[in-house]
């Protein structure tokens, strides 16, 4: 049970393609979780690789959802390779990282929670863009 005023860390990790609109990343994020039964104002953050930090759909989305977005280098997702539940050779050769959402999710989370995150839902795609959620639920 959490603590009153304290609400659990749901953050959503993003890859995409360059040029990919925000109404497609919005769109797999609401498919993603309707699935699960999440709602899009329990999400806390948004988070992608350093090498997506201009990129307009990204930064449209994170003011159009009024949420923060955080970027991380691909040495700072790396560490969160163990966790992947999928390792992408084609990610790796492209960014250096093997899972963009999947890794950039359990950075934000961790960094918000303090503590290490968990995915609770693995990596999810269309056709530009790639999707996962971490979080840590309150004490």
């Amino acid at each position: 049970m959490s603590r009153p005023g304290h609400r659990a860390i749901r953050v959503v990790g993003l890859g995409c393609q360059r040029g990919c609109p925000a109404s497609v990343l919005l769109g797999l994020i609401e498919v993603c979780l309707l699935e699960r039964r999440i709602a899009l104002s329990d999400i806390t953050a948004l988070a992608s690789i350093d090498s997506k930090s201009t990129e307009p759909g990204l930064l449209a989305l994170a003011e159009q959802l009024q949420l923060p977005i955080a970027f991380f280098s691909a040495d700072e997702l790396a560490v969160f390779a163990p966790q992947l539940s999928h390792r992408s050779q084609v990610a790796f050769d492209h960014t250096g990282c093997y899972g963009v959402a999947e890794s950039a999710a359990l950075a934000m989370a961790s960094r918000l929670s303090g503590a290490p995150a968990s995915l609770l839902i693995e990596r999810r795609n269309c056709s530009r863009a790639t999707f996962a959620l971490a979080g840590r639920n309150p004490l």
